[in-house]
């Protein structure tokens, strides 16, 4: 059976049809049968459907199954295997650390990646990096609203403002006299990225020189030895923000760049990003994306640590963070249906400048710009908006020593987690480590066997799924996110359905969903605690 949630969208889509983009109507059909439920998108006319393809940037279309000549064209939404595979595996992304010798010293032994989009365009980011100045690698996480910009620039920015924030003074003095004589600059990142991760091109060349600006700015600090870590990551986070609100308020060169100047700082993000170093892990976090590590105790059974707490109307240390920062007579409007003055659902984020500006500054930046509302920005002050700022992008830092039970780390955006627990989360990466590793693992026999005998084990083997396995971990925790029912198995046919919606209807059932799992390798952290006994 098809669970209960996409059985009442069928009932209640045939009830109320959903008009799509003003040229039919979408209705859906229901089935039953003896054994399951079938269902069928109908479209009433005049809006034909793409014939079927899949590609990297994570569009998808449909081959038409049948056709009927009457005033109604059915289409059936039944994919098959290799069709949902094609799907969700769009935007696998997987690296394996080794160093020049081949062998790897490193704490992070490989990191596997993946989106799955239900806004369009998608407004889920990711970064991940190899530190180059300096030693580590950052992963991040970057969940958007009211559009994509504030979260595609803070993908490519953040993880540079910590980079710099790490660096010795030597460092950043070498860096500004290279830039001073017009000579290369050394990187400063590796990236890992998929081939579809897109830059704002057009914008590149002013955030370096803001990032100039900022490490000159840490070398009129004068301070040695440096920031911590801790320090380095809160540091990064506001430092950005800040120039977010302030690159809107500058002349910019051209229409285009005050364009996206003006989309990123009124859109929003909200970020999660781990920097490990050895067996030192921080994870720096803003809003409600999350941190998990996956611990297998001494007996063998797995258990979960939060690395991260949701910023939102649900936790009471952000309920209290808010009110001590504004009076009291505001204490009952702070959160309105759970809510942020009653619009946003996280209470930290980088962008939304219109829940940090006064009333008189966004009516000044927004009256002098361009056609506004073609960039989708309205120009709304919420009821009771009296103190201001109300959001901040300062982020929470956590700091974790790694054990050698410590075997890997998920960071997700809350599209994952308002589907799996974090304790559903771990015990599916568990398991399908274990299954790929059974994949892996060739038969052996203690005695001649018979070709029928072998043939049967073949097809148990095949019957448990391990001959199509997901050899992606954060592609399985998608598939299962979206496709399982209420006994926690992959459902082919609420899957097939999760990933047909049309876009109207997408966004009430799954929000985009971006997730990250880091493996760390054990025998390096064993072989850092031997050598510092």
């Amino acid at each position: 059976m098809m669970s209960r949630t996409i059985s009442s969208w069928i009932l209640s889509s045939a009830r109320n049809s959903i008009v799509s983009q003003g040229k039919g109507r979408w209705h859906s059909i229901c089935f039953p049968n003896r054994n399951k439920i079938k269902w069928k998108l109908v479209f009433s006319k005049t809006c034909p459907l793409p014939a079927g393809s899949c590609s990297l940037d994570g569009t998808f279309s449909l081959h038409r199954a049948f056709r009927h000549t009457s005033t109604e064209e059915h289409f059936s939404f039944q994919l098959s295997p290799a069709q949902i595979n094609d799907i969700l595996r769009a935007g696998e992304l997987s690296h394996r650390t080794l160093d020049l010798n081949g062998k790897n010293a490193n704490s992070v032994l490989r990191f596997e990646s993946n989106q799955l989009a239900s806004n369009s365009p998608m407004e889920d980011r990711r970064s991940a990096a190899t530190c180059l100045q300096t030693a580590g690698m950052m992963f991040g996480v970057f969940d958007g609203h009211a559009g994509a910009a504030c979260a595609q620039a803070v993908s490519e920015r953040l993880l540079h403002y910590i980079a710099v924030s790490l660096m010795s003074r030597q460092s950043l003095e070498e860096i500004e006299l290279a830039v001073e004589a017009m000579k290369p600059v050394q990187p400063i990142l590796q990236w890992h990225r998929h081939p579809n991760d897109v830059e704002y091109q057009e914008i590149t060349s002013q955030y370096f020189e803001n990032l100039r600006v900022y490490w000159q700015h840490l070398l009129d600090l004068d301070t040695e030895p440096g920031l911590s870590l801790e320090e380095a990551m809160i540091c990064a986070f506001k430092r950005l923000d800040s120039d977010i609100s302030l690159e809107v308020q500058a002349p910019q060169e051209n229409e285009l760049m005050r364009n996206i100047a003006l989309q990123v700082a009124f859109s929003g993000a909200t970020a999660c990003v781990a920097h490990i170093d050895g067996v030192h892990l921080h994870v720096a976090n803003t809003g409600d994306c999350r941190a998990v590590l996956g611990v297998r105790e001494e007996d063998g059974t797995w258990s979960t640590l939060p690395l991260t707490r949701d910023h939102n109307a649900y936790d009471e240390f952000e309920i209290r963070r808010l009110k001590r920062e504004h009076p009291r007579s505001e204490e009952k409007t702070l959160f309105v249906n759970d809510r942020l003055l009653g619009i946003l659902m996280p209470s930290r984020a980088f962008g939304d400048v219109q829940l940090k500006w006064s009333k008189e500054l966004q009516h000044s930046i927004l009256e002098n710009s361009c056609d506004v509302e073609a960039l989708n920005i309205y120009q709304y002050v919420p009821p009771n908006y009296h103190t201001p700022p109300y959001l901040t992008a300062e982020p929470e830092v956590t700091y974790h020593k790694l054990r050698s039970k410590d075997k890997f780390l998920v960071i997700a955006s809350d599209g994952l987690w308002e589907m799996l627990s974090n304790e559903k989360v771990v015990k599916l990466v568990a398991g399908h480590l274990t299954e790929l590793s059974m994949q892996k693992t060739p038969l052996t026999f203690k005695k001649p066997i018979n070709l029928g005998y072998m043939h049967n084990l073949l097809l148990q083997r095949k019957s448990k799924g391990l001959a199509s396995l997901d050899q992606n971990t954060a592609t399985h925790l998608i598939r299962h996110a979206i496709g399982s029912n209420e006994y926690g198995e992959v459902d082919p046919e609420k899957l097939a359905a999760m990933l047909t919606l049309p876009e109207d209807l997408a966004r009430m059932y799954r929000d985009d969903i971006t997730v990250t799992v880091v493996y760390f390798n054990s025998e390096t952290i064993e072989e850092h605690y031997r050598n510092h006994e």
